[in-house]
């Protein structure tokens, strides 16, 4: 069963003074690459935090945000009392307007007017976070296994339509075989020259059998047989269906650069066509 890298995945956890919104964004990607967004308090679990999302996630590009949302009187800053007392007394001295409320606008914006008092981590909290965070992996992994079933689904179909055209070229190889075979023996006809028939065919024999694609046919329906018992395995690998894919293109390339056959490599332009496609869908797969 394979599963894509595209993925999302969403929890919210409701506190009674704040609301915590935790998403995962996934992409394609060749290793993991994790960017992690969240506030300042939650820093210092941010390796341990890498070291998961690496082991449930394996790989892709990875967006991972904690938002914090304050529903109620909760603040970690203070007005700083004496000092913006002391600012006060110092603005009368200096511009005795007698409107305490002005002199109070003007203290506020002073250096050292508001004290904000570093938070500590919650333990209690930071367990009902990590529970939530969980939530959301395995809300991106199902997000993941479900995309990852129309990929599979889209492949086999694909797999099969090359499978049908190389039961075409299968089909068709003696027909190039004695089209070769005739080309050339007019060739040698149109010299009008004696020869000896036993080194023609010899020849001629010699010549077919650099043209002939029989191991190539065969590699190709062990490499499409193999393609799909990956796809039916229980872990999705996507770097070896990624290799599978290229000795599948190697072998249909062969085919092609062999056949000096006109309608045969009509089919092989058809089964490059489903295989690149392939190709494309396959950078997606975790």
């Amino acid at each position: 069963m394979i599963h894509s890298m595209t993925g999302y995945g969403k929890s919210v956890l409701q506190l009674p003074t704040k609301k915590i919104t935790i998403e995962l964004k996934s992409l394609n990607s060749k290793n993991l690459d994790l960017n992690a967004r969240m506030p300042s308090i939650y820093r210092e679990k941010e390796l341990s935090l890498r070291k998961l999302m690496a082991k449930e996630l394996d790989r892709g590009k990875i967006d991972f945000s904690i938002y914090v949302e304050t529903t109620a009187e909760d603040t970690s800053t203070k007005i700083n009392t004496p000092v913006v007392k002391q600012y006060i007394q110092q603005l009368k001295n200096v511009i005795n307007t007698g409107d305490e409320t002005e002199y109070l606008k003007m203290a506020v914006r002073f250096p050292d007017a508001l004290n904000t008092e570093r938070e500590e981590i919650d333990n209690n909290e930071w367990q009902k976070i990590e529970a939530e965070i969980n939530v959301a992996i395995a809300s991106i992994k199902d997000y993941r296994l479900n995309e990852g079933e129309v990929l599979e689904a889209d492949f086999k179909n694909r797999v099969a339509i090359i499978e049908n055209v190389l039961e075409q070229v299968i089909t068709m190889d003696p027909e190039r075989v004695e089209g070769v075979r005739e080309r050339l023996k007019k060739g040698v006809a149109d010299l009008r020259e004696k020869y000896d028939e036993n080194r023609f065919e010899q020849e001629l024999v010699y010549y077919i059998e650099k043209f002939d694609i029989t191991e190539e046919k065969v590699r190709l329906k062990n490499h499409l047989d193999y393609f799909i018992e990956t796809l039916n395995s229980k872990d999705s690998n996507g770097k070896k269906l990624a290799f599978i894919g290229q000795e599948m293109g190697r072998e249909i390339n062969t085919i092609g650069s062999k056949s000096n056959f006109a309608p045969m490599q009509q089919l092989v332009v058809q089964m490059k066509d489903e295989l690149e496609k392939i190709k494309e869908q396959l950078l997606n797969v975790l």
